[in-house]
């Protein structure tokens, strides 16, 4: 007797279509969540942190968190007297009636025939530049270098590099939050907060702090914010208080006639530091020439300083927060979407509601099957199922064990115990491809048993004799 052949491997079809992978979640869900997160750290700095240019930074009449009434009440307290101005060129006539601090909280906004003149200043005036850029640096004539920005202003001692402060106004400081932008200057310099003050001494003495939160009305109760902010501002006695509204217009050119804003200091009435169109000595707003509070005699404001000023009407009528909580929002429901639309794992089995036909429902399930890609799952299927139909046929008890199993099919076939308990019980198919050749032969196998009669089952080891054969029928 012959051995019996291997079971017959059916022909793969290659130019079976392979569905795509649904492995995009893996990727998307962490990238997704990380830029949340990135998102959510950049809108919370973007609201925390003030804009210079906004209306209200660090006004001496500004109440809010970003606003500097508190600096301002607390120098009237100190005996400073606080002089608002809104614009450069009162601002500079005041300051040179005689020695005082002329504080400006916003320089980026000045043009730099500005930031040149307003270092020239009374002799024994300070002025104090709140975190210059690098182009008002260079416009004002200053020696001083921006480097090491942080991200938020650190709290830290007056010492710099190990040395002590050498500005006795700032003894009584032992902590401020004043080092958010360092700077780097020659030997003329006298540094503190670790290069995060600077000093340059002259007639006009500049002083430049590379943060604002030591001014705010948000921070100057924290540490010894106060401290250094009174301490810096009330030397002279007088505090000259530049609040500028928006960025300061270009000067005219020599060829259109002189506006009435841009007049000659000398010409402008107030030149002595008394009440003049800008404002008053305790930081009140004075009346306006003209009578009716128009701006410059009764010039009436243009319409298109009435539209720069007036910005998006939608972005104006809400405050910052709800804008902020609008994109929380938004990021929540994207999140709760990536969350829902998750891979919930293999399908499970569960009973149909409704008697529907058998060909349907195995092509739905194997659908199923196919877009989540569950090769493993539908291939222990197809196994369980074919055991299901060879146990009776068999006579075998159900939980029999594997190599019971395949000497009995073998028998009844005549195929090779090993493969058939390969095929019965092997690993899971790991390609479409795999998974129908194992469909098929499973179901060549089956319908190979189903065929041969029990009393026509050869026995397990082919190589030995048949005992059927020769005998009676």
């Amino acid at each position: 007797m012959t051995a019996a052949p291997p079971i017959p491997a059916p022909a793969r079809d290659e130019t079976a279509k392979r569905p795509p992978r649904r492995r995009w979640h893996r990727l998307a869900v962490p990238l997704g969540l990380a830029a949340a997160l990135v998102t959510t750290t950049l809108v919370t700095y973007a609201v925390d942190r003030p804009d210079p240019t906004d209306p209200g930074f660090l006004s001496p009449v500004e109440t809010g968190g970003h606003g500097g009434s508190r600096l301002a009440e607390a120098l009237r307290r100190g005996g400073v007297t606080v002089q608002r101005e809104t614009e450069p060129a009162p601002a500079l006539r005041a300051a040179r009636t005689g020695p005082a601090t002329v504080f400006v909280p916003a320089p980026d906004l000045l043009q730099p025939d500005t930031l040149a003149r307003i270092t020239r200043l009374a002799p024994g005036s300070r002025l104090v530049l709140v975190d210059p850029s690098r182009r008002s640096l260079v416009d004002a004539g200053l020696p001083l270098t921006p480097r090491d920005r942080r991200w938020a202003a650190k709290v830290g001692d007056p010492r710099s590099d190990g040395r002590p402060c050498p500005l006795p106004e700032l003894g009584p400081v032992r902590r401020a939050a004043a080092q958010l932008q360092r700077y780097e200057a020659d030997d003329v310099a006298d540094l503190c907060f670790s290069a995060g003050l600077a000093r340059l001494p002259g007639a006009t003495e500049v002083v430049v702090v590379g943060a604002d939160d030591p001014f705010r009305n948000d921070r100057i109760a924290e540490w010894d914010n106060q401290a250094l902010a009174t301490g810096l501002l009330g030397l002279r006695g007088r505090v000259v208080w530049l609040d500028l509204r928006r960025p300061e217009p270009p000067p005219p050119s020599s060829s259109s006639p002189p506006h009435p804003d841009t007049v000659p200091y000398s010409e402008e009435p107030g030149g002595d530091g008394s009440d003049g169109p800008h404002g008053t000595a305790d930081g009140r707003p004075g009346p306006m020439p003209g009578g009716d509070g128009s701006p410059r005699g009764g010039r009436p404001q243009s319409s298109a300083d009435d539209r720069q000023d007036a910005g998006n009407p939608l972005w104006d009528a809400f405050p910052v927060w709800f804008w902020a909580l609008l994109v929380q929002l938004a990021l929540a429901l994207l999140l709760v979407a990536l969350w829902r639309a998750r891979r919930l794992g293999p399908p499970a089995p569960e009973p149909l509601p409704v008697t529907v036909r058998s060909a349907e429902t195995t092509l739905g399930r194997a659908r199923l099957y196919q877009r989540a890609g569950a090769r493993g799952p539908a291939g222990r299927t197809l196994r369980t199922a074919a055991l299901a139909r060879l146990l009776p046929w068999l006579n075998l008890p159900a939980g029999v064990p594997p190599e019971r199993v395949s000497a009995a099919v073998a028998a009844r076939t005549g195929h090779d115990p090993e493969q058939v308990e390969e095929l019965l019980y092997g690993d899971d198919p790991a390609t479409d491809a795999d998974l129908l050749d194992l469909a098929r032969s499973l179901d060549d196998l089956t319908r190979t048993v189903a065929a041969v009669p029990p009393d026509r089952a050869r026995p397990a080891d082919p190589t030995g004799p048949d005992p059927t054969e020769g005998g009676p029928r």
